[in-house]
C-alpha cells in the first residue's frame, strides 16, 4: 500500500522527513520486514599510536590557545618551525611563532577555538601530514569562523612536534557561491491536489548565508501543519547541507548532492515519538517555474515504508 497523495504532499517541505502530516497509521502496513536481519557488527578499528599521539597534541594546542598562553603554543613546533598564517604572512622559528600568536590571541580574547581533524596520515616513520579545519566560538563579528589548516609533523627524539603549519581562510563570498545554484529557488511556490494545499515561501536570510523555505499544508479538513527549512553550506564537508523544523515537533539535518538539474539529499531525522527516521528526497528542477519532488528509501526505526508519489510545485503567480 502507498501513501494516499494528500500524504505525499505534506511531505512536500516535512521538516522532519515523516511529518505528522504522513505519519498516517497505514505505515505500519507498508513495512517491507518487521524483522529485520540485524546487520553485523563493524569490527572495531584500534587507531596507530602515533596518529594517537599526534591527536593528542591538537587537544594541547587547543588547550594552550584557549588559555591564552603564546609561549605553550610555540613550544609545539619544532626549534626551526615555520607558521604561515592566513595572510600569507611566514613566522620562522619558535621566538617568532611565538611572537606571532601573541598577537592572536590579543585580538582573539572572549573566543575559544576548536580543531576539527578531517585526516592524519603517516607518510612514515618520523613524518605525518594532518588536516583539519579550526572554528572559532563564537563568531567574531564581521569575521570568518572557519579556516582550514596543513600541518606537517616530524618525530625527533620520540617525540611529535609542528614543523609547519599553513592556515588558509574559508572566504564568505564562497558560502554564497555555492547557494547561488538554488537561487532559481527564491520566491513563492503552491502544490495542489486531491483537496490539499502546500504553500511555501523562500527567500535569502543573513547577507545570503542561507536560504530559508516556509510552509503551511492545508488538508481537506481544513487542519494546517507548518515547518522551516535552512538551507547553508557546510565547508567542512563542502556540500549543501539543510536543517528542518516542523511544528509538530520534528526535526531532520539533510545533505544535498547535485546531478545537473536534480539536488537529491539525504535527510536523518527524528519524529516527535522519537522514532529515527531517513530518506533520500529528489527535486528535479523543471523549469524556472516548475520542479518536482519526491521521497524515497524511507525508513522509520531501521522498518522501510513506500515511496511517496512524485509530486510538481508550480511557481506562484503575483
Amino acid at each position: 500500500m502507498k501513501f494516499s497523495l494528500h500524504g505525499s504532499l505534506g511531505a512536500i517541505l516535512a521538516s522532519a522527513v515523516f511529518s505528522a502530516a504522513i505519519a498516517f497509521p497505514s505505515i505500519a502496513a507498508t513495512a517491507v520486514d518487521p524483522n529485520p536481519v540485524a546487520e553485523p557488527a563493524a569490527q572495531d578499528q584500534t587507531e596507530s599510536p602515533e596518529i594517537a599521539v599526534i591527536r593528542k597534541g591538537a587537544m594541547e594546542f587547543e588547550q594552550a590557545f584557549n588559555s591564552g598562553n603564546a609561549s605553550a603554543v610555540a613550544a609545539l613546533w619544532t626549534p626551526d618551525g615555520e607558521f604561515i598564517n592566513d595572510e600569507g604572512e611566514r613566522h620562522i622559528g619558535r621566538q617568532a611563532i611565538e611572537e606571532a600568536y601573541k598577537k592572536i590571541l590579543a585580538s582573539s580574547q572572549g573566543h575559544h577555538i576548536k580543531l576539527n581533524i578531517d585526516s592524519i596520515r603517516l607518510l612514515s616513520d618520523s613524518a605525518a601530514i594532518e588536516d583539519g579545519h579550526a572554528i572559532l566560538e563564537p563568531t567574531p563579528l564581521g569575521s570568518t569562523a572557519i579556516g582550514r589548516y596543513t600541518v606537517v609533523h616530524v618525530k625527533a627524539n620520540g617525540k611529535w612536534l609542528m614543523s609547519s603549519v599553513r592556515d588558509s581562510r574559508v572566504e564568505a563570498s564562497s558560502v554564497t557561491g555555492k547557494l547561488s545554484e538554488l537561487e532559481w529557488m527564491i520566491g513563492n511556490w503552491v502544490a495542489e491536489e486531491y483537496g490539499s494545499r502546500v504553500d511555501s515561501v523562500c527567500s535569502w536570510i543573513a547577507n545570503k548565508s542561507f536560504l530559508q523555505r516556509s510552509y503551511t499544508v492545508t488538508r481537506p479538513d481544513k487542519s494546517t501543519t507548518s515547518g522551516l527549512q535552512i538551507i547553508g553550506y557546510n565547508p567542512q564537508e563542502d556540500q549543501l547541507q539543510s536543517w528542518n523544523f516542523s511544528s509538530d515537533g520534528g526535526y531532520a539535518v539533510g545533505k544535498w548532492m547535485r546531478n545537473g538539474d536534480q539536488w537529491v539529499s539525504e535527510f536523518r531525522g527524528v519524529l516527535p515519538t522519537g522514532q529515527n527516521t531517513q530518506a533520500f528526497n529528489a527535486i528535479t528542477r523543471l523549469d524556472n517555474n516548475a520542479y518536482s519532488w519526491q521521497s524515497m528509501q524511507r525508513t522509520i526505526d531501521g522498518i522501510p515504508v513506500a515511496d511517496t508519489d512524485e509530486v510538481v510545485v508550480k511557481r506562484q503567480s503575483k
